[in-house]
């Protein structure tokens, strides 16, 4: 499978920015949450900040399998507590749909397919 890349916002406010990044220091992810993002066979999962947007970067192995990651998800409480506390730090993007906090995007162009 190939890396995929998601989207979200953090609200606008740089005490809120800072307090988020503070929550993904090394460290600082309960290790219930680091857990389950590995027991998904997700090989490597990383966060990158312009702003207030975050660019998400998924390389999953491969038998990684997003609808089982949610399903898992749903179901492990460490979890829920995790993305309760994240969302006092996120907020939508316009184009989201309701339920959708990372939106999933869209390769429009690679170097090697030139």
């Amino acid at each position: 499978m190939e890396k995929q890349y998601f989207v979200l916002d953090l609200k606008d406010d740089a005490a809120t920015i800072d307090a988020y990044k503070k929550w993904h220091m090394a460290g600082a992810v309960p290790e219930q949450v680091t857990k389950s993002i590995r027991g998904a066979d997700i090989e490597e999962l990383e966060i990158f900040l312009a702003g207030n947007r975050l660019v998400m970067v998924l390389t999953p192995g491969p038998h990684y399998n997003s609808e089982a990651k949610a399903t898992a998800d749903e179901a492990n409480p460490d979890v829920q507590k995790w993305e309760t506390l994240m969302w006092r730090f996120q907020k939508q993007l316009p184009f989201a749909r309701p339920d959708q906090k990372w939106v999933p995007m869209e390769r429009i162009y690679a170097l090697s397919q030139q």
